[in-house]
């Protein structure tokens, strides 16, 4: 009598190969974390509360914080908008790919679509992508997220102050800025197509909760496979708006009452993740494109003492806040004080994902050792500070920074402006040639070269490296491995 043992054996055997096969289905699953990228905008080093922000509070990046890992010497690509966004889809310093600046509506240029970005790496892996946002690559269609490698898009296609509105939020726009004249009524694109003009502040004042809603939509749709969502807010940049919800909640104002509401919808997103049993598989990254506008007054945010700010290659305008949270992965309450920078999120997802890197040159490095706490890693030694078109304006190598001789922004010296209007600033201000030890100087106000002669000359060397791949505008060298940003054919 046989049957009893032949059918507890055919049990034995189907318990086996289901647990065998759960372990392989796991395995795959935790080589598939879902990856979340929250990008704001114009958000200062010092507009937490875990890094010093005061009269309002932050307590959801608090708490992703104190369960992940922070970093103290986070660095944009660059400090401005279409720049910085170009250098971290495309893990580049943007002037590689041929983005500077900010782009203007209807730009005849975008990010050439033959950039192999984030999204388009992690497809091969079985993501699905949204992007949700302020986009700000080219506003063209050839130029949009669905073109790019995203499956799915909500956002406006560049910065929320490209409209025919004044900083009052009327339409009594003066003599100085009538190139606002020009420019269209801000778009609210899904996809590939305009769906909503925005003519009000007040009708900026639901983006954040738009943005929001959409991103844990397609949270809920694709928990089942494993997703790339590019949340990148419109706020705090100006035009500052609020949802009836947050207004008048902070003691700062209008601006803490933004970062009140961006604060909520990181919570939201986190809120999200465990409800749905998506926490323990999602890295959750939070970053700023660039420091603080801080010509706008109080409707600009803070740098925490460091040097100027947006548009310019001191601290202020690239050291940015930088929160990582993934369960298991990342030790809780870790404090990172390592370089690294936003061009190093595309290697570093590369990695965590087993995915190619693109065939194209790109100037990023992998960070999980940082993130993961291995003793002694230091995968980024360097980095390059380019502003404006093309021009090498400051080298870094571990806590030395040499500044080199150039024209630049700086708001020292001038009255900030207020409730929306901005200030006075010099944007050709002759800077001088200084090295700085951020270590004992973060906020660079002391220059030691005159002490420090054989670090400048290694500095320089690092320079001169640069300028013969990247070129430098400033000794107009060209560079020998720059490639072309995408354009409209005009013809």
């Amino acid at each position: 009598m046989n049957i009893v043992p032949k059918v507890s054996i055919g049990l034995s055997l189907l318990v086996s190969g289901s647990y065998a096969f759960s372990q392989v289905s796991i395995k795959s699953q935790i080589q598939k974390p879902n990856i979340i990228l929250i990008l704001v905008d114009d958000m200062g080093y010092g507009d937490l509360s875990c890094t010093g922000g005061v009269q309002y509070k932050t307590p959801n990046l608090d708490r992703m914080a104190a369960q992940g890992i922070r970093f103290t010497n986070f660095l944009s690509a660059q400090a401005v908008c279409s720049a910085s966004r170009a250098g971290i889809l495309t893990g580049c310093y943007p002037n590689r790919v041929g983005i500077s600046g900010a782009l203007m509506p209807n730009s005849v240029i975008g990010l050439n679509p033959s950039e192999v970005i984030i999204p388009e790496i992690l497809k091969e892996k079985g993501y699905k992508s949204a992007a949700i946002g302020k986009w700000h690559l080219g506003d063209n269609r050839q130029f949009l997220p669905l073109q790019q490698g995203f499956d799915e898009y909500l956002g406006l296609p560049y910065s929320n102050d490209m409209w025919p509105v004044f900083f009052d939020g009327s339409r009594n726009i003066s003599k100085e800025y009538a190139r606002k004249l020009n420019y269209p009524e801000l778009p609210l694109i899904r996809n590939n197509d305009k769906i909503q003009e925005l003519k009000t502040l007040d009708d900026q004042s639901g983006l954040t909760t738009s943005y929001t809603e959409t991103a844990i939509d397609f949270i809920k749709r694709n928990k089942s496979n494993p997703f790339f969502l590019y949340l990148a807010h419109s706020m705090p940049h100006v035009p500052l708006a609020v949802s009836s919800k947050f207004k008048g909640k902070s003691e700062q104002g209008l601006y803490g009452d933004v970062m009140m509401e961006i604060d909520w919808s990181i919570g939201e997103i986190l809120k999200t993740l465990k409800n749905n049993g998506l926490d323990k598989n999602t890295l959750v990254i939070f970053t700023s494109d660039n420091g603080p506008w801080i010509n706008f007054g109080n409707h600009a945010g803070s740098t925490g003492g460091l040097r100027e700010g947006k548009g310019n290659s001191f601290e202020g305008g690239q050291r940015v806040p930088c929160i990582m949270k993934w369960p298991g992965h990342i030790k809780e309450g870790t404090i990172c004080n390592k370089l690294a920078s936003t061009i190093d999120i595309l290697p570093t997802l590369a990695s965590i994902t087993n995915s190619p890197l693109p065939e194209k040159q790109i100037d990023g490095v992998n960070i999980l050792p940082l993130m993961e706490g291995v003793e002694n890693a230091n995968p980024r030694e360097t980095f390059l500070y380019y502003y404006r078109k093309n021009s090498l304006e400051a080298v870094r190598k571990g806590d030395w920074k040499l500044v080199f001789a150039h024209p630049g922004r700086t708001y020292i010296g001038f009255k900030p402006g207020v409730d929306g209007f901005p200030g006075e600033v010099n944007e050709n201000f002759p800077i001088e040639e200084g090295l700085y030890d951020l270590r004992r100087d973060p906020g660079e106000r002391y220059n030691v070269k005159e002490y420090y002669p054989e670090v400048v000359v290694e500095l320089k060397k690092l320079a001169d490296e640069a300028r013969v791949d990247l070129g430098d505008d400033i000794q107009q060298i060209e560079g020998k491995n720059r490639r072309i940003s995408g354009r409209i054919n005009l013809n």
